[in-house]
């Protein structure tokens, strides 16, 4: 019964009870990306993400990002661009956790100065 109200009035669990129905409805599936999300389009053009886990728009890779802002039309059916060795791997969002990156986390990783600020006498 809980997760039938959070599926209702909650949209940050995934998908809510309208963008469900809309998506039976209305939606024709066009495919699933290596996260398992799955994407949609209605006949007028308007294109959605179903999210496979948590709500993270990072989480769109870069071949369905491009389909989802209406950059390219063309969705590569092999969905394996080339990678280059420095490219990194996808990471989550991970501001406001332990994660996060502060420059001066650590007072190790201060970089000492070479030089004395200038001050008036």
């Amino acid at each position: 019964m809980l997760t039938l109200l959070k599926k209702i009035f909650t949209w940050w669990n995934q998908d809510t009870f309208g963008t469900r129905l809309k998506t039976i409805l209305f939606g024709k599936f066009v495919g699933s990306d290596s996260l398992g999300n799955k994407y949609y389009e209605d006949k007028k053009g308007k294109r959605w993400v179903i999210y496979s886990d948590e709500i993270d728009a990072t989480k769109i890779p870069v071949e369905w990002y491009s389909w989802m802002h209406f950059t390219s039309n063309k969705i590569e059916k092999d969905h394996e661009l080339k990678k280059f060795d420095w490219q990194k791997p996808h990471q989550s969002n991970s501001t406001g956790t332990e994660k996060a990156y502060y420059p001066y986390k650590n007072k190790d990783n201060v970089i000492n100065k070479k030089y004395k600020s200038w001050k008036s006498e």
